[in-house]
């Protein structure tokens, strides 16, 4: 692999690798000094979701090129390594997870069977790494726990000298939330909440119960914002209980978390959702009780831990910290006057964790500059580039440069794939792996979750805004530099609904990123070029990808914009064409009112012009049949044929 990283450490520095691989997002992260040099998940080498299937029998399959790439993003190889921390404490998730359910999988969690072939593993995990860099590194390895991982991977990289810890997720051995205080270079516990009381858990549960299964809880997010949270406000809270005490519980005889079983749920909301059936209103509700419940659990344990510690900041890690929804609440009305969340908050973000364990708190050293992005894995030299784009077409961009260029097709209605430096660490496409697309266009949700990312109707998309103008398009309330992750659903401003409707959920929200001229300089002129052309500061962008991990590579890019149709890729310098010499290529319906409508996709005789009615000048597109207009036609909602009929003029011609 080719890295644009050039990094080397100096003789005096000490190296410390952290790994994570126990249940899912496998991971690697190195620092240096306390600074990171590299950190990346799996799944975008071996394109394999989550880097692997979270079973009990596969924790020692290690994150092999994770590892790989931070060695060589360094310049260094195994012996130079000072210590390596690994995100679970295996004896601890024996000793306290077997015996805990009344129901459980013969032979898998919280069995005795399952729980002991896990412990059996893990242990294995030393050697297996040995045999991978060549070298006994036994003497360098650490077990450490898994939410000691969570909550110093976001205290040790915050901007805060002392705070709050929260951290909440499924499970780590056995306890599923755990709450804390940092002060400088250590961190401690005050309390600990185990399995089975798990809101982590409740949603990884209720995710499979409407049918979108273990990784769903994203879908679920955004599906709540469609929905009646008073309808099953009450069912869920039969067995879901919080207060201001610090407690959290949850009825596992009611949601039978480690058996495939789901008759207590239905119960209280009715048949089980299969993933092929329909999405109805019902559903919709239950989305946003789970949401409302999981907003209230979060600011109780935020009051408790605000009146426990007196502290005035909240640090909060955990999967369940990816929940942009309960994070911008508890921004702006929490108990809090600032928070900081971990962008990597999810399991991969453990890596993180170990490395900044064994460095502040292990060996006692300072904290260095907080975590201000997380532009962390591989770059790739344009050389690199050249294979995968050969013999695709080249648009020159110009004098203005490919900003400029991009910013030009996003404003007429086109979706761009921009690939450009170094990889983001986290789950959050942040302007470096990105599809990009104009804001101002509510088509172009259906357009992208439909036709391009091929996902459900109701997912709803980020804006990357310029960070000087977000107060002026969103009510950001409270300072939060978690905006500049991704991780905060925050209201539109009132004067600017309508405005940009592809990026407005249903329920006025926006899931936005702040981008700033330091931290991305390319994406900020972009951004800025599109602000010029268009007077608005902000672009829609989702993550790169289709069905898939987030790309990676310059020929996953390149794989991607052909299975999914994207005609324009922005990689390095360049800006390529796919439908340069391949008429008929892509099947993205690109249309607006008032700026400009383009449709393109057959290849039968008989073809269509389409011009813009606000300009009357033509607009650049392939020819398309009469037959592949009808069956796009057929797609379009009644509103979306009306804008369509009102923007362009169709006039047919013959070859």
């Amino acid at each position: 692999m080719e890295s644009g990283t050039t990094f080397r450490p100096r003789p005096e520095a000490i190296l410390v690798l952290g790994l994570n691989s126990a249940y899912h997002e496998s991971s690697a992260c190195l620092i240096c000094n306390g600074r990171v040099v590299a950190a990346a998940e799996e799944e975008r080498f071996n394109r394999v979701r989550h880097g692997k299937r979270a079973t009990l029998t596969n924790p020692h399959e290690l994150p092999v090129q994770a590892i790989r790439y931070c060695l060589e993003a360094a310049g260094i190889t195994a012996a130079d390594l000072d210590l390596i921390g690994y995100s679970i404490s295996p004896d601890k998730r024996l000793a306290f997870n077997v015996g805990l359910d009344e129901e459980t999988t013969p032979g898998l969690a919280g069995t005795a069977e399952g729980e002991g072939l896990f412990h059996r593993l893990l242990l294995l995990i030393p050697q297996r790494l040995s045999s991978l860099l060549g070298e006994d590194v036994s003497r360098k390895f650490r077990w450490i726990d898994h939410h000691l991982c969570h909550a110093a991977s976001v205290f040790f990289v915050s901007p805060f000298d002392e705070a709050a810890v929260l951290s909440v997720d499924g499970i780590g051995e056995s306890t599923s939330t755990w709450m804390g205080i940092g002060r400088g270079n250590h961190i401690e516990a005050c309390r600990e909440i185990r399995y089975p009381n798990s809101l982590g858990f409740l949603w990884t549960k209720l995710s499979r119960f409407l049918g979108f299964g273990p990784y769903g809880q994203w879908k679920v997010m955004g599906l709540a914002g469609y929905g009646d949270s008073d309808r099953y406000y009450q069912a869920f809270r039969k067995f879901v209980d919080y207060d201001n005490s610090g407690g959290f519980a949850v009825d596992s005889r009611t949601l039978q978390y480690r058996v495939d079983k789901y008759d207590a749920l239905e119960r209280l909301f009715g048949p089980r959702r299969a993933p092929e059936d329909h999405i109805d209103g019902r559903h919709e509700d239950i989305a946003a009780a789970l949401q409302r419940v999981t907003n209230e659990a979060l600011f109780s344990l935020a009051a408790f831990l605000k009146e426990r510690t007196g502290m005035k900041r909240l640090c909060l890690a955990g999967g369940v910290a990816l929940n942009c929804v309960a994070n911008g609440l508890l921004v702006d009305q929490g108990p809090f006057d600032e928070v900081f969340i971990q962008p990597a908050a999810n399991d991969a973000g453990t890596a993180l964790g170990a490395c900044f364990y064994l460095w502040n708190q292990v060996l006692g050293n300072h904290r260095a500059a907080a975590l201000d992005h997380v532009y962390l894995g591989p770059e790739f030299a344009e050389a690199s580039s050249d294979e995968p784009l050969c013999g695709e077409g080249f648009v020159p961009v110009g004098a203005d440069g490919l900003e400029s260029a991009v910013a030009r097709l996003i404003a007429r209605g086109e979706v761009v794939a921009w690939f450009q430096g170094r990889m983001e660490f986290g789950p959050r496409a942040l302007g470096n792996r990105s599809i990009l697309a104009d804001p101002r266009r509510a088509e172009i949700v259906h357009c992208i979750n439909d036709r391009i990312k091929h996902r459900e109707y109701f997912r709803p998309f980020a804006a990357s805004v310029l960070d000087e103008y977000a107060s002026a398009w969103f009510e950001v309330g409270r300072p939060c530099p978690s905006d500049a992750f991704m991780l905060c659903a925050r209201k539109v401003r009132q004067d600017r609904l309508g405005s940009i409707p592809a990026v407005t959920h249903v329920d006025g929200t926006c899931r936005l990123q702040r981008v700033c001229r330091d931290t991305n300089p390319r994406y900020h002129r972009l951004i800025s070029e599109f602000k010029r052309l268009t007077g608005v500061p902000l672009v829609l962008n989702t993550s790169f990808n289709d069905s898939e991990p987030i790309i990676c590579r310059p020929r996953d890019a390149v794989n991607t914009c052909r299975k999914a149709g994207i005609r324009y890729l922005a990689v390095g310098d360049r800006l390529v064409d796919f439908q340069a010499g391949r008429p008929g290529f892509g099947k993205t319906l690109a249309y607006s009112n008032p700026v400009g409508t383009e449709v393109r996709r057959g290849q039968d005789d008989g073809g269509l012009a389409l011009a813009d009615s606000n300009t009357s000048t033509a607009v650049e597109s392939p020819e398309v049949t009469v037959s592949a207009l009808e069956r796009i036609l057929g797609h379009l909602t009644d509103a979306e044929r009306a804008a369509l009929q009102q923007s362009v003029k169709i006039a047919f011609r013959s070859r």
